[in-house]
C-alpha cells in the first residue's frame, strides 16, 4: 500500500475494463485518480471508488484533452501519472476494411494518446517530473493482425519510444505495456465462443487468457517511483504468446 502516496494520476478509459482495474488499484496505492472515460453511466459507478474523480473524455478530441488537464491541474495542482488506456477494436477482415474504419481507429487509438501526450507535456514539463504508460497490444509486436487495429497500436508503440527520448531531459517517464488478449468487454465476442477461447488458451505458453489485473500490476510499477530509471521500455503481457 501506499506506492502512490500524493500522486495525482489520470487513467483513460478509466471507467471498464483494464482502465477500471488501474483506477481500482491506483486508489489502493494511495492516489487521487481521474478516471477518464466517454462512458457517463460507468463513470458515475466507479466515481463512488475513494479518491476517484469521474470525467468526461472523448480522446480523439483535442478540445476535450485540453479542458481536463486543465481541469485536473486546476483542482489538484499537478498532474504525476497519465495511463493512455482508451481504445477501440475490430475483428473486421482487412479486405472488408473501409477508409472510415481506418480512420476511425487511428482517431482513437492512435490520435488519442498521441494528443494526450502533447497536451500533458507542459504541466509534466513545468514540474519536471512525470510517469506516461500507453497501451499498445502486442500485435504491434509480431506478424498477427492485418487490420486497421495493428496499425494503430503499431503508432502508439513508435511515437512512445520518440517521446521517451524528447522527454527525458525533463524527468518525464514514456513506457509502453502490450497486452495479449485479455478478458474485458473488449474481448467478449472473442470469449463467447467455447470452440475459440480453448484454441486461444491452447496456443498460449500460459494456458489462459490475461486477467486485468495482470495488466494493472504492471501499469502501477512503471508509473511507479519505483520504476524511476526505466523509460522507453517495452513490456508485453501475452502469457508467453509471441514468445513462439
Amino acid at each position: 500500500m501506499g506506492r502512490l502516496e500524493n500522486k495525482v494520476a489520470i487513467v483513460t478509459g478509466g471507467a471498464s475494463g483494464m482502465g477500471e482495474r488501474m483506477v481500482q488499484l491506483f486508489s489502493q496505492e494511495g492516489a487521487k485518480v481521474i478516471a477518464a472515460d466517454i462512458n457517463e453511466t460507468a463513470l458515475e459507478k466507479i466515481s463512488q471508488i475513494d479518491n476517484v474523480t469521474g470525467m468526461k473524455l472523448n480522446v480523439s478530441s483535442e478540445e476535450d484533452w485540453a479542458k481536463l488537464l486543465k481541469d485536473v491541474n486546476d483542482q489538484y495542482g499537478k498532474i504525476d501519472i497519465l495511463i493512455n488506456n482508451a481504445g477501440i477494436s475490430s475483428e473486421k477482415p482487412f479486405e472488408e476494411t473501409t477508409f472510415d474504419d481506418w480512420q476511425k481507429m487511428m482517431t482513437v487509438n492512435g490520435f488519442g494518446p498521441y494528443i494526450g501526450l502533447k497536451h500533458v507535456f507542459p504541466y509534466m514539463k513545468e514540474q519536471n517530473s512525470g510517469a506516461i504508460v500507453n497501451i499498445s497490444s502486442y500485435t504491434a509486436q509480431i506478424g498477427q493482425g492485418l487490420n486497421p487495429y495493428t496499425a494503430s497500436k503499431g503508432a502508439v508503440r513508435a511515437f512512445s519510444k520518440a517521446a521517451a527520448v524528447a522527454f527525458g531531459s525533463h524527468g518525464i517517464r514514456v513506457n509502453t505495456i502490450f497486452p495479449g488478449i485479455i478478458e474485458t468487454p473488449m474481448t467478449q465476442a472473442l470469449q463467447s465462443s467455447k470452440e475459440l477461447l480453448k484454441q486461444l488458451e491452447g496456443a498460449t505458453p500460459l494456458r489462459r487468457l490475461g486477467k486485468p489485473e495482470d495488466i494493472a500490476n504492471a501499469v502501477l510499477f512503471l508509473a511507479s517511483d519505483e520504476a524511476s530509471y526505466i523509460t522507453g521500455a517495452e513490456l508485453v503481457i501475452d502469457g508467453g504468446f509471441s514468445a513462439q
